[in-house]
């Protein structure tokens, strides 16, 4: 199948006659002329100087189109692709220059009512039988349609090229961003985000969601990077402090269980991430508290996932620091780490202080301190000391809670 039969299902130049191809070709300049002064006239997106890549491509776009309607009548059958491919390119064009399919098929509107006046003066000239009118207005018609088509063709072609290329520009920028250092230097986020369509905030947060399925938060589609890990998706959401799109996220998160990281700069996104991954994994088995699911922001729990992350390390600082302990029995043991942990945290470290906030009689609270004391002496007193058991205390509190 030829590109003339694929492109026209109509092709009502074989019933006209050559001689108005001949008269078409004599005055094309003048056609030429008149379609566009009409076309820049009615149609704003087009109305740039004639010298101007936009007015240059306009006339040689019409033209070809005249030329091509002379040819098709003069070689009704003959190939043309050579047109097609210009039309297609004119298409492209017109997309990456920012207009519309509507302008261009207005345009087209246009040309085609200049051309069918200007070409029944030649029916008129050539006194040829009026009833050819009605052939040749058929004739522009199937043409300038099928123009159309194919130039909206070359369009959403380069759309589509488009979009695949800021889809993976964007994927780029997300797995960028959730890259830990490697220890290298990296290059700039801010040519990346250009090609992304993404605007580079001053500050991001990530969004860990469980079991995400389909997920889509409406209308923030081109605001959100995201990506897919396992069964959870990952959401980079720019100014999460400043706009309203934690809100919607959580709005779209209903029944599932998410987790908002802290916010910040955009080059530190991994490291939000990993905050809501050891936040979202404590509560992996814990199912959601009611039906809108669990929505949690770990802002609060910093110092909690930071001891968790080196919870290993916190179980040698907790032997060595604590070492003493392993040596009681095991409940007595028990018995004493909440005194302690209560003087490490009081700030005069007295009796009263660590049985209220234990809610035990004072005088258990003296007889718990008084064996604390002979465990560890002076250390009680050395900050280095308190800071080092304070977290030992904590870990494997938290130990013992994941556990």
């Amino acid at each position: 199948m030829t590109a003339q039969a694929k492109t026209f299902t109509r092709q009502p130049w074989h019933e006209l006659p050559p001689v108005l191809a001949a008269l078409i070709r004599s005055r094309t300049e003048h056609i030429v002329a008149d379609m566009t002064r009409a076309i820049r006239e009615e149609v704003p997106a087009y109305r740039r100087p004639l010298e101007s890549a936009v007015g240059r491509d306009l006339v040689e776009s019409i033209r070809r189109a005249v030329l091509q309607f002379a040819e098709l009548i003069e070689h009704p059958d003959s190939a043309q692709d050579h047109h097609l491919h210009h039309i297609r390119h004119l298409g492209r064009i017109e997309f990456l220059n920012g207009r519309t399919t509507d302008a261009l098929q207005a345009a087209f509107r246009v040309g085609a009512r200049v051309g069918s006046r200007r070409y029944a003066e030649f029916v008129q000239e050539a006194s040829l039988p009026p009833q050819t009118v009605l052939t040749l207005h058929e004739a522009v018609l199937v043409h300038i349609n099928a123009l159309s088509n194919e130039a909206v063709k070359g369009f959403l072609a380069a759309q589509l090229r488009s979009e695949g290329d800021v889809k993976r520009a964007r994927r780029a920028l997300v797995e960028r961003l959730l890259e830990p250092p490697r220890g290298q230097e990296r290059a700039p986020l801010g040519p990346l985000a250009e090609r992304a369509h993404w605007a580079l905030p001053d500050a991001v947060a990530s969004v860990v969601v469980r079991s995400a399925g389909r997920f889509s938060v409406p209308g923030a589609d081109g605001e959100l990077l995201s990506l897919g890990r396992g069964s959870d998706l990952v959401l980079v959401v720019p100014e999460p402090d400043t706009s309203d799109l934690i809100d919607r996220v959580r709005d779209a998160a209903r029944g599932r269980v998410a987790v908002v990281g802290p916010a910040v700069p955009p080059h530190e996104a991994w490291l939000s991430l990993q905050c809501a991954r050891l936040a979202i994994d404590r509560r992996a088995e814990l199912p959601p508290e009611h039906d809108d699911g669990v929505f949690l922001r770990v802002d609060d729990e910093l110092a909690e996932l930071h001891l968790l992350r080196g919870a290993p390390i916190g179980q040698l600082l907790g032997r060595r620091v604590l070492g003493v302990f392993a040596d009681l029995p095991q409940g007595r043991a028990a018995r004493l780490a909440e005194p302690l942990d209560a003087l490490l945290m009081s700030w005069g470290r007295t009796a009263p202080e660590v049985a209220q906030a234990l809610g035990i009689h004072p005088q258990t609270a003296r007889k718990r301190l008084r064996q604390l004391e002979a465990l560890f002496g002076d250390r009680l007193g050395d900050p280095r000391f308190r800071f080092e058991a304070l977290l030992a205390l904590r870990t494997h509190a938290l130990r013992a809670d994941a556990g």
